[in-house]
């Protein structure tokens, strides 16, 4: 019986290289904003693995709230378009956002992000972001936090998907060309 992991080129980050990064982050996050009660916002639906195992790692008190974009569909490319589809229900005029992402591509999302979180007047907004491709970055964005430099490759798991497919898997793997290439 073939398995998601049967579509996985290579392994690229383990179980355990994500834990250790998560915690890592999690205390520079905890350091920066002892005494601050920072808004997580988690961009769905790729950054929600990382996040929840992030902000329990935080340990500080904070609070949560999601939004949700589209820019890919089906491909594994960006559109160019970004569209909310879930904007935040916090108030976060004078908090400190932290906005997390699975993935800093070209950037063109967390740039958007940034500008309509700014527009709604918080105290900071931050970046954290597990993954960074930035040989792919179209926009001037670099994340405050930033979990691996990875390569210019099609990545799944831990949240990734391709096609609402592979989030589940525990690591970060490199999906085979085949699976996507006649789409």
């Amino acid at each position: 019986m073939k398995t998601m992991h049967d579509d996985i080129l290579q392994v690229l980050l383990t179980e355990e290289e994500l834990s250790k990064r998560v915690e890592e982050i999690a205390a520079d996050i905890r350091r920066d904003f002892a005494g601050k009660n920072p808004l997580f916002i988690g961009v769905l639906r790729g950054s929600f693995i990382f996040m929840a195992d992030l902000v329990r790692k935080v340990d500080i008190p904070c609070t949560l709230d999601f939004m949700a974009t589209s820019s890919y569909g089906k491909s594994t490319v960006s559109s160019g378009t970004i569209k909310v589809t879930k904007d935040i229900s916090a108030d976060i005029e004078g908090r400190h956002v932290i906005i997390v992402e699975d993935i800093l591509d070209s950037g063109n999302t967390m740039a958007f992000l940034i500008d309509l979180l700014n527009a709604k007047k918080p105290a900071s907004v931050h970046t954290c972001t597990l993954l960074d491709k930035p040989e792919r970055r179209q926009a001037d964005v670099t994340a405050d936090y930033s979990g691996f430099v990875v390569p210019d490759a099609f990545v799944v798991g831990y949240g990734l998907d391709y096609a609402d497919n592979y989030r589940t898997l525990p690591y970060i793997g490199i999906l085979k060309p085949e699976v996507y290439e006649n789409e």
